[in-house]
């Protein structure tokens, strides 16, 4: 086999490992996995496996052959400082929690990130063309499609239980999560309900959003308006709230608000008053009065599956059941939705950042000063710490701050804060850069970069794993579009 032939066939099994890596994106928690590669933690994404691929023959090739993401400038200051931080922890002679070992935890978590920088590095390395990056959203769609299906056949059960149906998705779910599935809420194809509904907000909302909003479409398909996307877009609002995740709601009402304020719809056409002298057709976009009509609008179609979901599950109807009661509070109404726990991890958190301000903790060592930085409180009146602070056997868990801001200044302190937020400054200028192109192709990109920052920007209050990998692959495409960009303005230059 001649070197042409070599090359098509590794070009081949790159784009198969490529499509494999984004359809196999929504399996987060892979009960198949070796202890070499994280098969204790509960994030086990799934895509790992084609990762590996791909760095062996595309990423470190061309780590080596061409210029890295200028993004990524700004992500290996916050590396070192991880490291950095991580390697001082060791010196403090902290002592084990839960039989897990400080050395241990930081190695677990320092590979998480290093996990979320190889994703990140493939993700903005491969896509080489505009095909490229439409060959990436279109694997990313059918993954998505394919973990709505799945949530969908879990729905019925939610609207109608039926304990065999139950006990037939269970059964298959362990072949896909290392956690049964939930007999009251949908999982997906993850670990638990929240996770399904942060994948929904930010895997797929801001590609779907830009996409309805802007007229544009990946697939060859379109009948008159109507593209996949739309379908998509749709299929994600309607299955989100099956997930019961409070927070997953607000911000999936929250991140449709902001674009259809900042990008809304353009809706009627008028004809040019002189069409002899430019033979256009003028596009109007509706006055900023009439686009919160049209918010209020959809706001009214948002909220009768939220109600209807809100009758099969009295928790998650004490979002608006709470108001009817004597002497109600903010504080009162956190507790009620059972969200004081969480308030309690964040001002952990908070706590042990204001002891270890500079470089904080080490990454993965929250845990270890939990108790001594918990907010003075009664810990009986939150039962979910107690039961962390004292587990039944069998049942401990390593404790997280459950929220990505907070950790980041917990376990690598303000120097590790400022230099994750230039990371992320960095992605914001790239997607303005698109944005501000007068190319509708790129001006897409733009629109779906900045709702995928605010999808970030919301879904990192709830969630604090380097290795999930959402975030790093909106950053990556966002890299991926703005390196193609540049290539092509150079090139035509």
């Amino acid at each position: 086999m001649n070197i042409g032939n070599w090359k098509a066939v590794l070009n081949l099994v790159q784009r198969i490992a490529w499509a494999a890596f984004l359809i196999a994106l929504p399996v987060t928690s892979f009960p198949f996995f070796p202890p070499a590669i994280g098969g204790e933690a509960l994030v086990r994404p799934l895509s790992i496996y084609p990762l590996m691929v791909l760095l062996l023959l595309a990423v470190l090739p061309r780590l080596i052959t061409r210029p890295v993401p200028k993004t990524l400038l700004p992500l290996l200051p916050f590396v070192l400082v991880a490291l950095a931080s991580s390697l001082l922890s060791l010196l403090r002679g902290i002592e084990p929690a839960l039989g897990v070992s400080a050395d241990a935890r930081v190695l677990r978590g320092m590979f998480t990130l290093m996990i979320g920088c190889a994703i990140y590095l493939t993700t903005a390395l491969l896509p080489d063309t505009v095909e490229d990056l439409r060959f990436s959203l279109r694997w990313i769609y059918i993954g998505g499609t394919l973990a709505i299906f799945w949530g969908s056949l879990q729905a019925i059960y939610i609207i109608r239980f039926d304990q065999r149906w139950y006990n037939l998705l269970a059964k298959l779910q362990t072949y896909i999560s290392i956690r049964p599935l939930l007999s009251d809420r949908i999982s997906g194809f993850t670990y638990e309900p929240h996770w399904f509904s942060d994948q929904i907000l930010v895997l797929l909302l801001p590609w779907l959003l830009a996409a309805v909003l802007s007229g544009y479409t990946v697939f060859h398909w379109r009948w008159r308006w109507l593209t996949i996307e739309w379908l998509l877009l749709g299929c994600s609002i309607l299955i989100l709230p099956f997930t019961y995740s409070r927070t997953g709601l607000v911000n999936l009402a929250i991140l449709i608000l902001v674009s259809l304020l900042l990008f809304g719809p353009r809706l009627w056409r008028k004809k040019n008053a002189n069409p002899s002298k430019t033979g256009k057709t003028v596009l109007w976009r509706l006055p900023i009065f009439s686009s919160f009509l049209v918010i209020l609008l959809v706001g009214v179609i948002l909220a009768f599956p939220i109600y209807f979901i809100g009758t099969k599950n009295p928790f998650f109807a004490r979002l608006w059941s709470y108001w009817g009661k004597e002497n109600a509070s903010m504080s009162d109404y956190m507790a009620y939705l059972g969200l004081d726990a969480r308030i309690s991890y964040g001002l952990t958190a908070y706590n042990t950042y204001l002891s270890y301000p500079i470089l904080g903790v080490g990454v993965g060592n929250y845990v270890f000063y939990f108790e001594e930085m918990l907010p003075y409180r009664p810990v009986a009146q939150i039962p979910e710490v107690l039961h962390m602070i004292t587990p039944e056997a069998g049942q401990d868990r390593l404790i997280t701050s459950k929220n990505f801001y907070l950790r980041v200044l917990a376990e690598t302190g303000i120097l590790g804060a400022i230099t994750f937020a230039a990371f992320a400054i960095a992605n914001l200028g790239s997607a303005l850069y698109l944005r501000l192109s007068d190319d509708k192709e790129w001006k897409y990109w733009g629109t779906a970069s900045l709702c995928g920052l605010v999808a970030f920007i919301l879904s990192a209050l709830t969630f604090d794993s380097f290795a999930f990998p959402n975030m790093w692959v909106l950053f990556g495409l966002i890299a991926a579009a703005t390196r193609v960009l540049t290539h092509s303005s150079q090139t035509t230059s």
